[in-house]
């Protein structure tokens, strides 16, 4: 599938859906936050890494737009996440050369990995 940009989704959830969503990721990011205080920051950044919104997103889409669109939402999550790991690896080994230079040089790593990996997976077949 060819990834476009649809607004129209934006009118799409009620109020509370959206009041969702907030909630989900409050909580996820309060699990981080406990997680932290008692593991070491270390646990607690693992547990911030998780999706917050995902899930809720997801659930909210399928509802909405059929299952087909939640998959499609799933599977473009899935070549984000493979980014974040490319982002996060450059972060690591950069972090000490500051943020003018590892952050730029992050973002364009995540940017390459993401849209790669959806060229693989996805963009050929269109």
């Amino acid at each position: 599938m060819k990834p476009k940009v649809d607004l129209s989704g934006l009118t799409k959830p009620k109020a509370w859906e959206h009041a969702l969503r907030f909630l989900f990721g409050g909580i996820v990011a309060l699990i981080a936050s406990v997680t932290s205080k008692a593991l070491g920051d270390f646990v607690g950044g693992l547990a911030l890494a998780f999706p917050a919104i995902l899930p809720a997103a997801l659930t909210l889409v399928k509802e909405h737009d059929g299952r087909k669109q939640a998959t499609e939402d799933a599977r473009g999550a899935r070549y984000g996440a493979l980014g974040l790991i490319g982002f996060a690896a450059v972060i690591y080994l950069c972090a000490s050369q500051g943020p003018t230079i590892a952050l730029p040089l992050a973002m364009l790593t995540w940017a390459t990995i993401a849209v790669s990996a959806w060229w693989i997976g996805d963009g050929r077949q269109t």
